[in-house]
């Protein structure tokens, strides 16, 4: 009668930790892809103008997830004037249907948005409605600028958000003015808590503009305030501008990814700067189960190439340590 007693309770167990399996592997979840910095002028530009599509070797990869969004690190419009500054960048509006096909959402809060002033930057907020590519991290005005965009998926609520902390700071939204959202600490965290309070988001995914150019090692800046947007309530930090890729880390079980490189850039002065990653995070109600990564080589015009062969990061829920996979794991 013990023995019988004993199978039925190890029996029961193993029912109920077979059933809370299923429930996993059943439960909703969505996948979304981060590529770093595109700059669609230069020689991307004069690709899409001659009918080339500089993204189609990565089609394959960007189709893979159920939402797509880039780091737009130039200015689409017809107008403005270039900024007193080394590097101005501004795309002809031509390049957005091509963009559209492959990106669900641009990122707007960096260095280069404001390149030829805010009346260009407001032309290229009507450019993007009007193609039908959402936006987050700049707007018409601070308040704009500072909104989460609500990206639901299978019934998961994700709220995205754009910072810049990469001078100049003239460029930031004013309560009157477009432009982007700066990163100000106490900001972002109310964002964030205002991201779930009043905007109901099961997830919160800070995209960061920050860090050193060249700097394969992330800040103590960086770390920081990643670690604050965390405590806060993120779920995930991706961050971009280094146009370097640099380390991996988990804070509460949750990932930083704080520079995923370039993705379309044609301005490349060393060999680190050739080579980026594109990031893909499977996410469920609790946060992201995994990650993973594809390397993107870009070549002599700045266009990126898959990387087949190549290891690049990935990771899994209950893994202590970033590992290193290929298309094949």
């Amino acid at each position: 009668m013990i023995l019988f007693s004993t199978l039925n309770r190890l029996a029961a167990g193993l029912a109920l930790c077979m059933a809370s399996v299923a429930a996993a592997q059943s439960a909703p979840s969505v996948s979304l892809l981060f590529a770093g910095d595109i700059v669609l002028d230069g020689k991307a530009g004069k690709a899409i103008a001659q009918g080339r599509d500089p993204f189609a070797p990565f089609a394959a990869i960007l189709d893979s997830a159920d939402i797509r969004v880039g780091n737009l690190e130039c200015v689409v419009a017809t107008g403005g004037d270039p900024a007193d500054k080394n590097y101005t960048f501004r795309a002809d509006p031509r390049t957005l249907p091509v963009l559209k096909r492959h990106f669900d959402a641009v990122a707007l809060a960096n260095n280069h948005s404001g390149d030829y002033g805010r009346p260009a930057f407001a032309e290229m907020l009507g450019l993007l409605d009007r193609e039908g590519i959402l936006k987050f991290g700049g707007g018409h005005n601070l308040r704009e600028a500072h909104a989460p965009l609500i990206v639901e998926r299978s019934g998961i609520r994700i709220a995205l958000l754009g910072y810049n902390e990469f001078m100049p700071r003239s460029f930031e939204a004013d309560y009157d003015a477009p432009g982007v959202a700066w990163s100000e600490d106490e900001q972002v965290v109310a964002d964030i808590k205002a991201a779930r309070s009043i905007h109901h988001a099961d997830l919160v995914i800070p995209i960061m503009h920050w860090g050193w150019e060249n700097e394969t090692i992330a800040g103590t800046r960086q770390r920081q305030l990643a670690r604050r947007m965390i405590d806060a309530g993120a779920d995930a930090v991706i961050g971009g501008h280094p146009h370097v890729t640099q380390d991996i880390e988990h804070y509460k079980g949750k990932p930083i990814i704080y520079s995923v490189g370039n993705f379309v850039m044609e301005d490349i002065d060393n060999p680190n700067q050739a080579i980026g990653w594109v990031l893909r995070l499977q996410l469920d109600r609790q946060g992201v189960q995994r990650f993973d990564t594809r390397v993107a080589n870009l070549d002599s015009d700045g266009l990126p190439h898959p990387a087949p062969d190549a290891k690049s990061p990935c990771w899994q829920r209950g893994q202590d340590a970033v590992a290193l996979c290929g298309d094949g794991d």
